[in-house]
């Protein structure tokens, strides 16, 4: 009789134990850390001990990420509070550079607006960007994260751009169309990382948008 077919009977007889129970205390196997052998019963034990151990180690993840969420949560709070308390564009903006380098550490942040309302001074966030980069802000269904190899926004963080090596782009939209990006750059390559979550970032785009918007009807 083969392993598998012993297997299979006993699956398929779970009563067998029950009729020839004094087997539990006889039959012996081998320790799973090895250097003696142990009864069934024992080994059992040692079996529901280890997976006991593996799930308090995945509740304590589980805590750990709730712990962490809870604090972005919390400072994505304080950002919406500011935006929405803002009554201009540049306190806006002052309050997203403010809040993203402070509250989450992140060293570089650029802001692009396609149109400049026409009495609206000539600010570094209405700089001219390309036909390709708006195109390229359209098709985004949610945020890049990657390399600033090859994008034109590597240029946007100023003389702190040579040493960004990680980026995140996010699209600003009003109604239907785009209306303009963010970019955050860190010197951490892996700070913004393909594959990487986005959920907070689409947030943050999503708040943006609507203080932007706001704020430049009101000019």
């Amino acid at each position: 009789m083969k392993s598998e077919d012993v297997a299979r009977y006993l699956l398929e007889n779970p009563q067998f134990f029950e009729e020839h129970a004094e087997l539990l205390s006889h039959v012996v196997i081998p320790h799973p850390h090895g250097g003696r052998t142990i009864s069934i019963t024992e080994r059992q034990m040692l079996s529901l001990r280890d997976k006991n151990r593996q799930l308090e180690g995945k509740m304590g993840e589980l805590l750990q990420f709730g712990e962490e969420n809870d604090v972005i949560s919390e400072k994505m709070h304080r950002l919406a509070v500011a935006i929405i308390s803002a009554s201009s564009f540049q306190a806006v903006v002052h309050s997203l550079n403010f809040h993203l380098r402070d509250d989450f550490a992140i060293p570089q942040f650029a802001l692009r607006l396609w149109d400049r309302p026409a009495n609206v001074a000539e600010l570094p966030e209405f700089a001219e960007v390309s036909d390709e980069l708006q195109s390229f802000a359209e098709t985004l269904m949610q945020p890049y994260c990657g390399s600033t190899s090859g994008f034109e926004t590597s240029s946007w963080f100023g003389e702190a751009s040579k040493h960004v090596r990680s980026q995140a782009l996010i699209a600003l939209r009003n109604g239907g169309g785009t209306m303009g990006m963010i970019a955050l750059g860190s010197e951490d390559a892996q700070r913004f990382y393909a594959g990487m979550g986005t959920l907070y970032l689409e947030r943050l785009g999503e708040m943006a948008s609507g203080a932007l918007a706001r704020v430049l009807r009101l000019v």
